[in-house]
């Protein structure tokens, strides 16, 4: 990884695009699968265990409190091994970070498969850490090898990453149908995460063997939680991330619970994730138009508000409506993913504001698959919960105003 250094005055362009007219063509297609491979894991692993929770339970015979615990795991991981990423990617370059934290993902998640409630926590832990890092690492990585094509790269794993939470949501029912054990299927969703690590290994090879000596530049991400432009792309993450990952967790629990079967739970789970991939690339159209920025994030948060109260008020039978809408809303991710890829003028700049935003926002995003499941358990009920969820939808929409107010998309 080279030396992070300040653009030369009088260009926007960052260093990391100059140098990349330079990459042998080869690395640069390489990079591309890579980026593919790992979008298609980065909530594989979260929605294909949110699919059989209800099937993990009953076989394992955990408790409500685990039952709660589990889907609180990624988003707590991503909280507390996010932070640390900016100190990692400085120390090892962004690549070799990124293939460290597939190992960890491909690693966890195979554990998962062996069917006792400890490998299950313990391989979520170690899994959904090595996600964390690649969630907080991939737009450092778009920004340094891809700097003149941000939105087209974001775009394409945001895509892929959604495409692979849908297939897995789908699949990973009837596979451990197939194989006859829950713990069994959450555990080959790990063949995916070993793909990604093997294609991303030509890589992170190229990047040691051109790497500059010396460290990257050292950016502490904490002081910019001070600034209008931290605090605000903070907020926004940390709200869409709460809503996505409190319906990502229990979408198909909720159903399963109030009538349908896990087979057609899964289906409508898979539908509201497939209705993700086309909204993103939809709102990312709307949005980089001028002046568009602000009414795609109104889109997206006003259809996630939408969604959340067709849950509440529409009937079993009508699933499909909430899963469409919810989908919809889920879009949004695209969109904050970009504007952190274009908050720092350096990569390390832009790997601050990412782990500012991403750390923070996975932490008090938490608060979401774990307090609706306490709150069902404690009251029987999931109205509760979504009333809440509902607020949060609400402050979205706020947040977003304010966001896009003096930003150019």
């Amino acid at each position: 990884m080279a030396t992070t250094t300040t653009a030369p005055p009088g260009t926007d362009t960052p260093p990391a695009a100059l140098a990349g007219a330079a990459r042998p063509r080869a690395v640069v297609v390489l990079g591309v699968l890579a980026l593919v491979l790992i979008g298609l894991n980065l909530r594989a692993g979260i929605t294909g265990a949110a699919a059989l929770l209800h099937d993990l339970q009953e076989v394992l015979g955990y408790g409500a409190f685990v039952a709660a615990v589990i889907p609180s795991i990624p988003t707590l991981c991503f909280a507390v091994a996010g932070a640390a990423t900016s100190w990692l990617t400085r120390r090892m370059g962004v690549e070799k970070a990124i293939l460290l934290a597939l190992g960890m993902l491909a690693a966890g998640l195979l554990v998962r498969g062996i069917p006792s409630t400890g490998m299950l926590l313990a391989g979520t832990v170690a899994g959904m850490s090595g996600l964390a890092v690649c969630n907080v690492a991939m737009p450092s990585f778009i920004r340094e090898h891809y700097a003149d094509r941000t939105s087209l790269m974001t775009a394409l794993y945001t895509v892929t990453m959604t495409t692979g939470a849908t297939v897995t949501a789908v699949l990973v029912v009837p596979v451990a149908q197939a194989l006859g054990s829950a713990s069994a299927g959450v555990g080959s969703i790990g063949l995916l995460s070993v793909a990604a690590f093997l294609g991303f290994l030509p890589v992170a090879l190229h990047a040691h063997r051109n790497a500059t000596p010396g460290r990257g530049a050292r950016i502490s991400p904490w002081p910019l939680l001070r600034t209008r432009k931290g605090a605000l792309l903070t907020a926004i993450f940390t709200l869409q991330a709460l809503l996505a990952y409190a319906v990502l967790s229990w979408f198909p629990y909720m159903l399963t619970t109030t009538g349908l079967t896990a087979t057609d739970s899964g289906l409508m789970f898979g539908l509201m994730q497939l209705v993700s991939v086309p909204a993103g690339m939809v709102l990312m159209a709307i949005g980089s138009r001028p002046r568009m920025l602000r009414p795609a994030f109104y889109l997206a948060s006003v259809t996630m508000l939408a969604g959340i109260v067709s849950l509440m008020l529409l009937p079993t039978a009508l699933a499909a409506v909430p899963a469409v809408l919810l989908g919809f809303g889920l879009g949004i991710f695209p969109l904050v993913m970009v504007m952190i890829s274009r908050s720092g003028r350096t990569t390390a700049e832009t790997t601050a504001m990412s782990t500012l935003a991403q750390s923070v926002g996975y932490l008090l995003a938490t608060t979401g698959p774990f307090g609706m499941g306490l709150l069902h358990s404690a009251t029987g009920g999931w109205t509760v919960p979504l009333i809440l969820l509902l607020a949060i939808a609400l402050a979205q929409i706020v947040v977003a105003h304010l966001l896009t107010a003096r930003t150019k998309p």
